[in-house]
């Protein structure tokens, strides 16, 4: 493995010149081109917060944008690395056939873009912040460290689905089902707090809340998230650490299956 990192670092300058492409392919002929980075949230957020301050003003929750944005941009990323993951080595099959470089190059040059299309999209989170008076706490400067933790569960994520989807042609299908449940089973537009504490379940008494972050590495980064911006407080250091120790575990389990398959990719695309 120690082998394989090293010549990764050696093709760096192909990973940069495939961000660079995955960007201006997502954006060719389209009229607001990078734009579109910043529109789509803001579009999003218009919407949740027509319905959920004006439809259904029970469920309003104070400076709702800045709420929403914290979840729904981190919401994106994640879900835009897992599905162009998808499609990352067979759309570039004809690479693979006549070119040798390290095949981890592509998922990871995917959720690279991805991360770009991330920062950019954070200003309008910044911009939100600024109009409705929320403070940057020192607590602020942990989202780094928040998105790095997010990266590395996405690239695990990549390099399990593009090496599954080589192999299993309805991966993109699937994932497209599971994405839409995971979205609302995330507190992406809800607070944690409206799912009940305790919940009796064939006879067995559940803390939903508590198995939420357990269960679901993007809920306790979404929590991360929202704390330290929207709350301007620390995180909960116990489910973070949790998340962290996941995100390494799913980079490490979704790289040694992409290695283990990667040497038939040829043969298979």
């Amino acid at each position: 493995m120690i082998d394989r990192l090293s010549e990764l670092l050696q093709y760096r300058d192909l990973i940069r010149q495939l961000v660079i492409r995955d960007l201006k392919v997502r954006y060719k002929n389209s009229l607001f081109g990078f734009l579109w980075t910043l529109l789509n949230p803001l579009f999003m957020t218009v919407v949740f917060t027509i319905v959920f301050t004006i439809m259904l003003p029970q469920s309003a929750v104070p400076k709702f944008p800045v709420f929403l944005l914290c979840a729904l941009l981190p919401w994106n990323f994640f879900s835009a690395s897992v599905m162009t993951s998808t499609s990352t080595i067979l759309g570039n099959g004809h690479l693979i056939r006549k070119v040798y470089f390290p095949r981890e190059v592509l998922p990871l040059s995917t959720v690279l873009s991805n991360l770009v299309n991330f920062l950019l999209a954070l200003s309008m989170l910044f911009l939100a912040m600024l109009l409705l008076r929320v403070p940057f706490t020192p607590w602020a400067l942990l989202l780094p460290l928040i998105a790095a933790v997010q990266f590395l569960f996405a690239l695990g994520w990549a390099f399990f689905l593009s090496a599954a989807a080589v192999f299993y042609r309805d991966v993109p299908m699937i994932m497209d089902v599971l994405m839409l449940a995971w979205f609302f089973l995330t507190p992406i537009f809800y607070p944690m707090s409206v799912l009940p504490q305790a919940q009796t379940l064939l006879g067995v008494t559940l803390n939903i809340q508590r198995l939420a972050y357990i269960l679901n590495p993007m809920a306790s980064l979404v929590a991360s998230y929202r704390v330290v911006l929207y709350y301007g407080a620390p995180p909960a250091w116990d489910f973070f650490l949790r998340t962290i120790v996941t995100a390494l575990a799913f980079l490490v389990l979704g790289y040694l299956f992409f290695v283990r398959y990667s040497w038939t990719f040829a043969e298979e695309v």
